[in-house]
């Protein structure tokens, strides 16, 4: 994470996008997503990379792709009460119910870090508290290929305070290519539909701040900001709708809450951030 003196975009994006290049609306075969994950690694603006992710399944078919998995940090989809492969660091499960939870958590050997994927339509007050009690992460789907697959900003909001109640860390998947929320297209189809996505800043600030005390109401407003000209990045410091934090807070955020987003492109985020002059 980003150390003292750091900008907050830095101490914003600082490892948080973790690469998902085999996924939808990508879906890359994995020699492609491989050499475009070193590719990332080895570029100007790898201190923003995080983990590259891969079903448990296609793991053998990665050995094929790549001479040293050991190089690209790995996070795994696994199916719920499946242990994780002996190499794993970091997994994520989907849980529909506690039970796929404290099953999952039950076969996880020491060191492993898995996220749990559970729904945020309803209140995941009752899913958060099973989490904390397994001492494991949550994760919540921003999005996807189809316009219903994005939460609304206040069931997005519910989520990120009720986990900052649980004390539990985080990370997000799906729909967040772009900095700030906007209209795109949902894939890559030409025939694609268009939707209103998440943006990976409102998000994470978002989540700063109700780190650093702020309410559902301040993160929803914060989500629903679509104007570049309403975030102001100093050296030090972002401010925003009377809100300012300090790149220290934001930091800390990131370290020990909202970790990081799965996105199937690296380089929309970043293209993104260069417009804006955030980068």
């Amino acid at each position: 994470m980003s150390g003292p003196g750091a900008t907050p975009i830095r101490a914003l994006l600082d490892g948080l996008i973790d690469y998902a290049g085999l996924f939808p609306p990508a879906s890359l075969g994995m020699a492609e997503a491989v050499r475009k994950y070193a590719a990332y690694r080895d570029s100007e603006y790898a201190w923003a990379l995080g983990r590259f992710v891969i079903p448990g399944g296609r793991l053998a078919e990665l050995d094929a792709a790549s001479r040293d998995r050991a190089v690209l940090r790995l996070s795994i989809l696994m199916p719920s009460g499946s242990p994780p492969p002996a190499s794993a660091e970091v997994v994520e499960v989907r849980a529909d119910t506690a039970r796929d939870i404290v099953a999952t958590s039950q076969v996880l050997p020491p060191g492993v870090t898995a996220y749990f994927e559970i729904p945020v339509a309803r209140d995941p007050a009752d899913l958060l508290e099973v989490i904390a009690e397994t001492r494991t992460r949550a994760k919540v789907r921003t999005g996807g290929l189809t316009p219903d697959m994005f939460p609304t900003s206040p069931h997005l909001a519910r989520f990120i305070a009720s986990c900052a109640r649980a004390r539990v860390p985080f990370k997000a998947t799906a729909g967040l290519h772009h900095p700030l929320r906007s209209v795109h297209n949902l894939t890559y189809e030409a025939d694609s539909a268009f939707g209103v996505m998440h943006g990976f800043v409102n998000v994470f600030l978002a989540s700063a701040l109700i780190y650093c005390g702020g309410t559902e109401e301040d993160a929803v407003r914060t989500l629903d900001e679509r104007s570049p000209e309403a975030f102001r990045f100093e050296d030090a410091a972002v401010e925003w709708h009377g809100y300012r934090l300090r790149s220290d807070q934001i930091a800390e955020s990131r370290a020990h809450f909202a970790v990081s987003f799965g996105s199937c492109s690296f380089d929309e985020p970043i293209a993104d951030l260069r417009d804006l002059g955030l980068l």
